[in-house]
């Protein structure tokens, strides 16, 4: 008859039992920490090689790609008068975008593919103060190939750029340039300006206007339109409306024939080293308020314009009026940055929070946005 022993075992024992497992436990869980680093390097790489497959494209590649969305838009005006420039196709249905000064006063627009196919256009949208216009083409025999509209917010100084248009009338032109710099105001004879506006060097010349400037990923991140000269030509300095208002604009043109601008109604001038000094400021930053328009969204929100002027060393100087130092909580360095945030952030009927300095005061003064007046 076999008898059965127990064995109880000791503290040591079970003690001993636990640090092995504890020790399993954290070679497993230094495993899983090597695995997940592995991990991220891998995701890491796999993200560069993306990078890397979307930016490099070639010149040849971009043309390529792009040349059956640009266009040649003539314009007749009357009797022999016309024009010519250029634009870029932005939906399947129909919908080609261009400057609005080259379709100005039109009576015909005709629109012409690079393989020399053209079609009678109407346009159905414009707006002014950006110079930019929307003209249809209804064909139900031609296929209509959009170009990608990339993302401006991410254009970097130095960044390699392309202009596809038709300079002189000469079809399909292709240059290649950088970003010289971003964010630039361009006046317009409406009275108003253009921010946020890319500068470029990539040669724009008269015929250029309307068509795309474009990315080293085949994306337009602008629109051609002006060039700084003397001589109506080519200097090595050319403006583009950015992207990023296009998709903002143009889908309301396209519904509506005309988009409504966010208006402040004020006039004033940047804060320099010479006004802040005069102001007792802490800042060089900011924008003076000089003037209020009676009845205006600046006037119903309480702002105050200048009233009283100190002469010294020959230059007027505003001793008073109120100087917007924040929007929205976002500082303001000068006029640029309220035009920009209007455009990118506000709409008609919007409100917006301005953080002005009033006789050596801080204070938040809200207002709501009506439409600007023509």
């Amino acid at each position: 008859m076999v008898k059965n022993e127990s064995h109880i075992h000791t503290a040591e024992e079970i003690e001993g039992v636990n640090s092995g497992i504890d020790v399993v436990v954290e070679k497993v869980e230094g495993i899983e920490r090597v695995v997940e680093e592995v991990v991220e390097k891998v995701e890491g790489i796999e993200r560069v090689v993306e990078e890397v497959v979307e930016i490099e494209l070639t010149l040849a590649e971009i043309f390529e790609q792009s040349e059956e969305s640009v266009v040649q838009v003539n314009v007749l005006r009357g009797g022999t008068e016309g024009g010519v420039g250029s634009g870029f196709v932005f939906s399947e249905d129909g919908h080609i975008i261009t400057n609005q000064h080259v379709v100005k006063n039109a009576k015909k627009v005709v629109i012409t593919f690079l393989d020399g196919e053209s079609y009678i256009a109407d346009v159905i949208g414009r707006d002014q103060d950006l110079d930019i216009a929307v003209v249809r083409v209804v064909d139900d025999l031609i296929k209509m190939r959009p170009i990608l509209i990339g993302d401006s917010s991410e254009l970097e100084v130095g960044e390699k750029i392309i202009a596809i248009g038709n300079p002189f009338g000469l079809s399909g032109s292709m240059t290649s340039g950088i970003i010289s710099q971003i964010g630039r105001l361009l006046p317009q004879e409406t009275g108003y300006s253009i921010p946020n506006v890319i500068q470029t060097d990539a040669a724009i010349n008269p015929g250029n206007s309307g068509g795309p400037l474009i990315n080293m990923k085949g994306e337009v991140v602008g629109i051609n339109t002006a060039i700084q000269s003397t001589t109506g030509e080519f200097t090595g300095i050319g403006f583009a409306v950015p992207s990023n208002t296009v998709k903002k604009v143009v889908p309301v043109l396209i519904r509506d024939g005309e988009f409504k601008h966010p208006w402040m109604g004020i006039s004033g001038t940047d804060v320099d080293p010479e006004l802040a000094k005069v102001r007792e400021l802490k800042s060089s930053r900011g924008f003076v308020v000089v003037s209020v328009i009676d009845g205006s969204p600046a006037e119903k929100a309480g702002m105050k314009g200048v009233t009283q002027t100190r002469e010294i060393d020959g230059r007027e100087f505003p001793v008073n009026g109120d100087i917007i130092i924040e929007i929205d909580g976002k500082p303001v360095r000068k006029i640029s940055d309220i035009l920009v945030h209007l455009q990118r952030e506000k709409s008609v009927g919007d409100e917006m929070i301005l953080t002005v300095i009033r006789t050596g005061v801080e204070m938040d003064l809200t207002m709501i946005l009506e439409e600007r007046p023509r």
